[in-house]
């Protein structure tokens, strides 16, 4: 079973595709559904995902209750798509953003939910909060600091 992910825009689904296309390696676009010659969904896939956007219109809108997360195994692979997505969007805490069209995503370093739950998580957790865009080198620090001598 491959179970994807469904997109709501308002008119901007084939540009949101190709915009995503073209940020993720190993993306295409699988298909377009047109509906009286406008387009109504575009099945694409992002690094081997399955997703639909679809020109739903102003009904509903995207909201950061559900965000994509992207693991990034080094600093040069988050600050690519933090600048990549947050062109046009609002760069939010803990590594959070919202793209230009709307989409909530978390660029986080792969070994976060290591950092997480280590016996230094406490300090991991104190220097995430500080962050906007994640520096893997200061949660690395953060996670060899002592946690008896690091105050609130």
């Amino acid at each position: 079973m491959n179970i994807g992910t469904c997109l709501w825009f308002d008119g901007q689904s084939e540009e949101a595709a190709n915009f995503y296309i073209e940020v993720f390696p190993e993306s295409r676009i699988d298909r377009t559904a047109r509906m009286g010659g406008k387009v109504l969904t575009v099945a694409f896939t992002l690094a081997g995902r399955s997703f639909v956007a679809l020109n739903g219109g102003p009904h509903y809108a995207i909201t950061p209750a559900i965000s994509l997360v992207i693991p990034c195994e080094n600093q040069p692979e988050i600050d690519r798509y933090w600048t990549l997505l947050l062109e046009g969007g609002k760069a939010q805490r803990c590594g959070w953003l919202t793209d230009r069209f709307g989409v909530s995503w978390q660029i986080i370093p792969a070994a976060l939910p290591e950092l997480m739950t280590g016996p230094n998580a406490n300090n991991v957790a104190k220097a995430m909060m500080k962050m906007t865009k994640f520096d893997i080198a200061e949660l690395e620090a953060a996670n060899v600091q002592d946690a008896t001598t690091t105050s609130d």
